[in-house]
């Protein structure tokens, strides 16, 4: 039997088990990125599989040929030219490739509204319903017990890990520094583990992450807690996260499917994060009050400025 005629036969899931499938390359990227080298023939197939990448993984090597308008050898020669022993090779690791999802594959959508941008309605509306969400699922009694433990802590450490979370990190800490909370944020997994070795009753952790499941911000939480700090997460309901803190400050946004769209949920956790700075605020009260005056003041001389411009711009 010939390699063609195995391309007939599905590609059985079992043969990537017992595979680091860590280790399969990203072989749309290899056939982007070979594009130019390849034959004119062998770019029809490149056009065929990057058109429809689940088409091509489940079609058989005749129907890709016939698709492209080639031979079925020159579909093996196309394969072999980005670097796969053949078809059955490179159809395996093309199916490896979908374990992102199709949605990241898929083409820009078409303009639709007047102003000659698609994303305009997406990116203004899904801010909107990110915080529409966070004001339907956030438990004002979870707010104030946070606000609590702020308020009465010897101090606060923020852990944040990645994109997203360790700028909601370094957020956190300029909203709370301002009300005379000492509070530093911590975003390398190494440092959160040191920094929760240090605390102590009295100390609280306030964790941040969108998904709940990041191994490093969870360990550094569970160290802490060992130490008898309090723990406040900021994070997505019914996760291992969620579980490990003493107070649960918890929003669900599903993500609309657009791949070039920021994320909107962070709009939900920058909100939590001002409510949670806020109901901090008012338990301090005074104290917070005059630590914003000296801030307003000292940072009025150094520059003219109207009374309610942003503190600190």
């Amino acid at each position: 039997m010939t390699e063609a005629d195995n391309q007939h036969e599905p590609v059985a899931s079992h043969e990537a088990e017992g595979r680091d499938l860590r280790r399969i390359p990203d072989i749309i990227s290899l056939v982007k990125d070979s594009y130019a080298e390849l034959s004119p023939a062998e770019r029809r197939v490149a056009d065929v599989v990057l058109d429809d990448v689940k088409y091509a993984v489940d079609a058989s090597n005749a129907a890709i040929a016939e698709r492209a308008g080639v031979s079925e050898p020159t579909v093996t020669r196309f394969c072999r030219a980005i670097g796969c022993e053949g078809v059955r090779d490179f159809k395996l690791k093309l199916a490896q490739s979908l374990v992102v999802g199709a949605l990241y594959l898929a083409k820009s959508p078409a303009i639709s509204n007047d102003n000659g941008m698609p994303f305009w309605n997406a990116v203004f509306g899904e801010a909107r319903r990110a915080l529409q969400e966070a004001e339907r699922q956030l438990d004002p009694g979870e707010l104030q017990k946070a606000a609590e433990l702020i308020a009465k802590a010897r101090q606060v450490t923020v852990f944040g890990l990645g994109g997203s979370s360790s700028a909601l990190a370094q957020e956190t800490q300029y909203r709370l520094f301002r009300y005379g909370i000492t509070v530093s944020a911590q975003c390398d997994p190494y440092l959160m583990r040191m920094t929760a070795s240090t605390l102590k009753p009295g100390d609280l952790v306030i964790a941040i992450s969108a998904t709940g499941r990041t191994r490093e911000v969870i360990e550094a939480v569970e160290l802490a807690k060992h130490y008898r700090a309090n723990a406040i997460a900021v994070t997505a309901p019914d996760t291992d996260l969620a579980r490990a803190c003493d107070v649960r400050l918890t929003v669900a946004v599903p993500e609309y499917p657009d791949t070039l769209k920021p994320t909107a949920s962070r709009y939900a956790f920058l909100m939590m994060i001002d409510l949670l700075a806020v109901a901090s605020a008012y338990k301090l009260d005074g104290s917070a009050r005059e630590t914003v005056r000296r801030i307003k003041y000292n940072a009025q001389i150094h520059r003219t400025g109207k009374e309610m411009e942003p503190l600190g711009d």
